[in-house]
């Protein structure tokens, strides 16, 4: 994969962001992807690929300015980080100003994946300035809902397993309410019988029942993203 590095940092935390740029001499935009819970890894180095061939440059955005040694750490890291609501926001805002600095006048975007899907919806209650926030298996909950006096901008898709024992459905019908009561535009796609980490090949392979991949989850989520990406960018 040939993806640039990218030094930002938050505050005195150094951090690293992997950019992939469009072949085409003018982007269509800019897309700012918040890994999973493992940071970076290939699969979400492929989306930022993916993307790119789509006519956007696209950032992957650092959690943790540190090496991830294995799920264990990963669990400690996202822990850490997010034992503080304004702190995890500032990191999910640094990850936007890095690609912001680089796109220019280029109008911005964010999606997201396990982790990732929480920090985009982060990124929204924030009132950030993006076209779209897009969440794949991702937490839904928050220590910090919106509310009406805290409206969102963003046009928001949800692309969720229904059988995701870390989003039950009681976390489901409390977002729609706050995304309701923050006027938000929102998209909700649910995928009987699929699990959490829908998105990620490797799912299975981790010995995890809560997670797995399913093929036509992800094409059917893939798809949702794009047919709102062209909707939005024409």
């Amino acid at each position: 994969m040939n993806l640039e590095p990218v030094a930002y940092s938050d505050g005195a935390v150094a951090l690293t962001g992997w950019l992939a740029r469009p072949a085409r001499a003018v982007p269509r935009g800019a897309v700012v992807i918040w890994p999973t819970i493992l940071n970076a890894n290939e699969p979400i180095m492929a989306r930022a690929e993916m993307l790119a061939e789509a006519g956007f440059i696209a950032l992957v955005a650092d959690f943790y300015g540190t090496p991830v040694h294995d799920f264990a750490h990963s669990l400690e890291l996202a822990q850490a980080l997010r034992a503080d609501v304004d702190g995890y926001r500032r990191r999910i805002s640094a990850g936007v100003a890095a690609l912001r600095a680089i796109a220019g006048d280029l109008t911005l975007s964010s999606i997201g994946y396990c982790m990732g899907g929480q920090a985009v919806l982060e990124a929204a209650r924030t009132g950030e300035q993006l076209a779209l926030v897009a969440s794949f298996h991702g937490i839904l909950s928050t220590d910090r809902p919106a509310t009406a006096q805290t409206p969102i901008a963003p046009r928001i898709l949800i692309c969720h397993g229904d059988a995701d024992p870390l989003v039950p459905r009681a976390h489901v019908t409390a977002f729609w309410e706050e995304m309701d009561q923050a006027g938000a535009n929102w998209h909700f796609h649910s995928y009987a019988g699929v699990r959490h980490g829908f998105s990620d090949p490797d799912s299975d392979a981790r010995g995890m029942a809560a997670i797995g991949y399913d093929a036509s989850a992800d094409r059917q989520s893939w798809a949702a993203l794009t047919s709102l990406l062209d909707e939005l960018y024409g």
